[in-house]
């Protein structure tokens, strides 16, 4: 199975190792979507759900994610991270949510942006759906990633 990164010359999962990499600056940012029905969209820019503050708690739930990344995901690397960002924005039919993950590392962050934009959306559904159980979370993906042998990406 050669060209999969994280498989073994048998077929067995592995992590790889990174040991030989040099570490440098690296950095991604990642978004998703949870749309909102108009009612529950707007107690929470009000700060009136029941449950409290839902962007604060959010926000805060997005980073301490990221941080907890390879708990989540077998095969991730622990980073030391350098930076961790979480943008809520809300319109007029939901949030937007945006994470930047840094670090100095050997391997890339991407995962932890992802990571981040997930648990935020998720907080964000499990604080709101008493007011609106048919939100939808949609849209997870890398938006870029600098640093690295492979070097820069945007979408």
């Amino acid at each position: 199975m050669s060209g999969l990164t994280h498989i073994d010359a048998d077929g067995a999962a592995h992590m790889v190792d990174v040991g030989d990499k040099a570490a440098t600056r690296r950095h991604a940012v990642a978004t998703g979507r949870i749309a909102i029905e108009p009612a529950a969209l707007a107690a929470i820019r009000a700060g009136a759900a029941k449950k409290g503050d839902v962007l604060a708690v959010a926000r805060i739930a997005g980073i301490m994610a990221a941080k907890r990344t390879a708990d989540l995901i077998p095969l991730c690397h622990p980073l030391p991270l350098t930076r961790v960002t979480v943008d809520l924005s809300p319109d007029d039919s939901g949030i937007t949510a945006t994470a930047l993950a840094a670090t100095d590392g050997k391997t890339g962050v991407e995962m932890e942006a992802l990571t981040a934009v997930s648990v935020a959306l998720l907080t964000i559904y499990d604080m709101a759906k008493a007011m609106d159980r048919g939100m939808t979370i949609s849209g997870i993906r890398v938006l870029e990633k600098a640093g690295g042998a492979s070097g820069d990406w945007r979408a």
